[in-house]
């Protein structure tokens, strides 16, 4: 099996990188893509020195049998029909193709089956925040269909990329020398600090990353429900969580 990796610069990509190896991925070759600048990085691969090639519209694919793709929708959508021409099954990582209808959108535990109908041979990943409440949710509608979810999220800088990252890192840094925190990748000063908001608000009153929430749980549990959400960025460097809140149209017993 041949696969690749596009935007292995990034911190998704070098994730996609270090479990295809921890997990022992049957792959009998890697090819890593990247932007002009990220071009000749090299990343070492089951001992192997790796070089970065420049993502072109080009047959550089060709033979590919899975591309693991996370460089942003503007990226996915430019090179999707580069990456899948020859067969290639693109798993994207961005917003670009979430709620197309001819694309599934798959948490494996939900839905996997949703998984073998690709006809634009992309399979798309949802948001970070829509994968953990699924996961919770799916065994619970299974029991009883869910009408109502209010969720608030609580999620790191690690959402925001590799570079948002590195900006709180330095923010923590500098204030701890007394130095003025640079802030770019945020709206705010994110060390020692909330952001009660994540993305632009839409004109329902709700951001974008809130209301992917909403439109991704029902693809993915083929559901009605209805949703409320309210995402907030906080300053740890990883991993996020959330306070769940789930009416269903029966009672359970715990």
């Amino acid at each position: 099996m041949i696969a690749a990796i596009v935007g292995v610069s990034g911190a998704v990509g070098q994730e996609f990188l270090r479990i295809l190896e921890e997990r022992d991925f049957p792959v009998s070759e890697l090819r890593l893509f990247g932007s002009a600048r990220s071009a000749g990085s090299k990343y070492r691969f089951r001992g192997e020195e790796l070089t970065v090639r420049e993502l072109r519209h080009d047959d550089a694919l060709k033979g590919v049998d899975y591309a693991f793709v996370s460089a942003g929708s503007d990226v996915s959508k430019e090179f999707a029909e580069t990456i899948t021409a020859h067969g290639a099954i693109m798993i994207d990582n961005s917003k670009a193709f979430r709620m197309d209808p001819e694309v599934p959108l798959v948490v494996p535990e939900c839905n996997a089956e949703d998984a073998l109908v690709h006809p634009k041979g992309i399979i798309a990943n949802p948001n970070c925040t829509t994968i953990m409440m699924v996961v919770v949710l799916k065994p619970i509608d299974s029991l009883s269909k869910i009408r109502t979810v209010r969720v608030a999220s609580y999620q790191s800088a690690s959402g925001a990329g590799a570079q948002a990252m590195a900006e709180v890192q330095q923010q923590y840094a500098d204030i701890a020398a007394g130095r003025e925190p640079k802030v770019e990748k945020f709206s705010a000063q994110l060390a020692y600090n909330v952001i009660p908001q994540i993305d632009v608000f839409r004109d329902n009153d709700y951001t974008y990353e809130e209301v992917k929430m909403f439109d991704e749980s029902r693809k993915i549990l083929h559901s009605d429900l209805r949703c409320s959400a309210t995402c907030v960025r906080i300053s740890t460097l990883r991993s996020h969580s959330e306070a769940v809140w789930i009416e269903t149209e029966e009672p359970l017993t715990p």
